[in-house]
């Protein structure tokens, strides 16, 4: 059970970046993914989610209008679409899974290595 995510960079405010997450050695389908971010001295939170059918989504409030969460099923894909940047979304991104739908990081069960998203003028 592998998740590999990539795309993270540096991007100027305003920037757009987009993340993927590759899965292998699982039914993708079957999960709900997760994309999390990661900052220095604060909690871990999850930014976006979508079941495994790509028909429900959910979106922190700072992510609603500039982010979009989607899947691709036959290659095994989630993607993190994010526009209109801005510095305090600095971070690192990371993706994982759950079988279930879940405000809790803590539940989700497999989790990619990170990739590093910074927003600087």
């Amino acid at each position: 059970v592998q998740l590999q995510a990539s795309g993270g960079g540096s991007v100027q405010p305003g920037g757009s970046l987009r993340l993927s997450c590759v899965a292998s050695g699982f039914t993708f389908g079957n999960f709900w993914m997760y994309w999390v971010r990661s900052v220095p001295g604060k909690r871990r939170e999850w930014v976006s989610f979508i079941d495994g059918n790509g028909a429900d989504t959910y979106y922190q409030d700072y992510a609603k209008g500039r982010f979009i969460i989607s899947r691709d099923n036959a290659k095994n894909t989630v993607y993190l679409q994010m526009n209109s940047l801005k510095p305090e979304d600095t971070a690192l991104y990371y993706c994982a899974r759950a079988p279930f739908a879940s405000y809790y990081y803590t539940d989700y069960d497999c989790w990619g290595q990170g990739t590093e998203v910074t927003v600087s003028s």
